[in-house]
């Protein structure tokens, strides 16, 4: 894999890691254009990740670290407000799902799911997904709080409607993540909409939730890299995932601020439109 084309690929992680467009199956339509390898190509997706969970990070450093602190004081029995208690075991069970599916689809990860019409099918099946959660938020929700802007941890979940019951079912949405195609941030927000949640609200919890999987993925397949052997291709490897850092750091914060007023639907339609022309032209 040469430079150019490690850029192309971190540019496309970084973007559509946090869009609900699915990274996983952006990066293989990538390779298949770029005439790279489709299989056996996890562990370099994965240091991917790794750069964009580092920008998720830092952008919502103050969130985290309110819940890390949460962590810390409910193990030393000190006591937290209900709000952080929710959050922090919403996103501790809301995180198990995924765990016991990834586990139980690892061997087929990096071989049957690597296939472009799985991911066009796939790309179909998350836009009826988003589609339908959607419609359900706008019949469901009062009138103009889809939309509602979100405060710093220290006062999330105060309006919001969070419960640690809701993040387990958004924690389960995240486990259809796993197909190629689908798009995490896509299912988690579905999840936080058929759940009640606003869309602002969804997508945030959406980025925390995908912390521990993204972390845990990434640092699994980062031990497993032979870093001194002479195909190890480091040089690329380490720009591939400064590009991915800095577009992932950039996306997150317009993608957020984008759901403030507007809704799904251009999503929707590019997913439909990719699909049709994978089926079509792959």
């Amino acid at each position: 894999m040469g430079y150019i084309d490690a850029i192309i690929l971190g540019a496309v992680q970084g973007l559509t890691e946090f869009l609900p467009v699915s990274s996983s199956g952006h990066l293989l339509i990538a390779r298949a254009f770029l005439n790279l390898p489709l299989a056996g190509t996890l562990t370099f997706d994965a240091v991917l990740q790794c750069a964009t969970v580092l920008a998720v990070l830092i952008y919502f450093s103050r969130d985290l670290w309110g819940i890390v602190l949460s962590g810390i004081r409910f193990v030393l029995q000190k006591p937290i407000s209900h709000t952080e208690k929710t959050y922090l075991w919403a996103i501790v069970l809301g995180t198990i799902p995924a765990i016991v599916f990834g586990l139980l689809l690892e061997s087929k990860m990096d071989s049957m799911f690597r296939n472009i019409h799985l991911v066009a099918a796939a790309l179909l099946a998350g836009s009826a997904l988003m589609y339908a959660a959607q419609k359900y938020a706008e019949e469901t929700s009062p009138r103009g709080t889809l939309g509602e802007t979100t405060s710093p941890m220290s006062d999330i979940g105060e309006n919001q409607g969070l419960t640690v019951k809701k993040g387990i079912i958004i924690g389960f949405f995240q486990s259809l993540a796993l197909v190629p195609g689908i798009s995490r941030s896509g299912a988690t927000i579905s999840g936080g909409l058929f759940a009640g949640l606003s869309r602002e609200e969804a997508t945030r919890f959406s980025f925390l939730l995908s912390v521990p999987i993204l972390v845990g993925s990434g640092l699994k397949k980062l031990l497993e890299v032979n870093f001194g052997a002479p195909d190890a291709l480091l040089g690329p490897l380490f720009l591939g995932s400064l590009v991915s850092f800095i577009i992932g750091l950039l996306a997150i914060h317009y993608f957020i601020k984008y759901l403030k007023n507007h809704t799904l639907t251009a999503f929707i339609w590019y997913r439909i439109i990719l699909a049709v022309a994978l089926f079509i032209f792959m």
